[in-house]
């Protein structure tokens, strides 16, 4: 019978959990459905315009809005002209719920604890530290989806997450006492060498805008972890690059009938071929966020020096 009374809470326990975690997707699919209208107006239109169908001009009503289902809902097309509708908007959705969900699952276990040990100072300062984590991995994805339509950081967007890094580190400052001037000194130096590499190539190598986010690493994570975040977003962007020019050379030695609109998105790429590293800084970024991994070993090498 006990063993029975156990299950029974350990089942709830995880029904709870996935419905907690599921409130957050479906907010932060919700958030992502903003960005999508952030992404498409930065510079042209104002955010408050209403929503239109970029091929008949067509107003959108509410029903045709609503995150994720609306997408499958319509098959992808307009009510109006039965345009397609680009997969932009479901995929913004889905990742930005599936982050939301994330930091939830990361953050809420110190929140629930200095909320039942009752610690109202910790408690304030963790519930502001969460609020703040959102709008930052807001900005990030934001930033993200734009530099790879775009090939371009708005510096609206990344001067804003610095901002809000640098609020996240003062948090993490008061709470865990971390290093405040080695760190903070650090967010420069990571992003010096990437500077220089933008001055001397005259972008061609890399954008400013790489450099400028680079800065948020070192503040948001610390040296170490802000060291391994840049390392594995290198790693994945040269993964994903080398891999497309894999895919290109494949598919040229394959029939013509064989995978045409791979062929044909794939045949202007090269290896001059400008690819946007932003979104594999920041994806770098969140897996290190929310694994806490140390690929150099620099972490035990500091806590060792001092």
């Amino acid at each position: 019978m006990l063993a029975m009374t156990h299950s029974y809470f350990v089942i709830r326990g995880i029904g709870m959990s996935f419905l907690f975690l599921l409130f957050f997707f479906i907010f932060g699919s919700i958030i992502g459905s903003f960005l999508n209208v952030v992404v498409l107006r930065y510079g042209t239109r104002t955010l408050s315009d209403r929503s239109l169908c970029f091929s008949c001009g067509k107003t959108l009503r509410w029903i045709e809005l609503i995150p994720l289902l609306s997408f499958f809902f319509l098959k992808g097309r307009c009510r109006g002209c039965k345009s397609g509708i680009s997969w932009q908007y479901p995929l913004v959705e889905f990742i930005t719920g599936l982050v939301f969900a994330a930091i939830a699952w990361k953050e809420f276990p110190a929140i629930l604890s200095a909320f039942s040990s009752g610690t109202s100072s910790v408690l304030f300062l963790l519930t502001t530290n969460y609020i703040l984590l959102t709008i930052l991995w807001s900005l990030l994805i934001a930033l993200s989806v734009y530099d790879f339509k775009h090939k371009i950081i708005p510096d609206a967007l990344v001067y804003s997450a610095c901002f809000i890094s640098f609020l996240l580190f003062g948090i993490s400052y008061f709470i865990f006492h971390n290093s405040f001037l080695r760190d903070f000194v650090a967010g420069f130096l990571f992003a010096a060498p990437f500077a220089a590499l933008w001055f001397f190539s005259k972008g061609r190598a890399m954008g400013l805008g790489d450099a400028k986010l680079i800065v948020l690493f070192p503040w948001f994570l610390g040296i170490a972890k802000g060291f391994s975040a840049l390392i594995i977003g290198f790693w994945l962007g040269a993964v994903v690059s080398l891999g497309a020019l894999f895919l290109k050379t494949v598919a040229n030695y394959l029939p013509r009938r064989c995978c045409p609109n791979v062929r044909g998105n794939l045949k202007h790429l090269g290896m001059k071929t400008e690819f946007p590293l932003g979104p594999f800084l920041v994806l770098g970024l969140l897996l290190v966020y929310l694994f806490g991994w140390d690929v150099t070993g620099l972490g035990m090498l500091l806590q060792a020096s001092f």
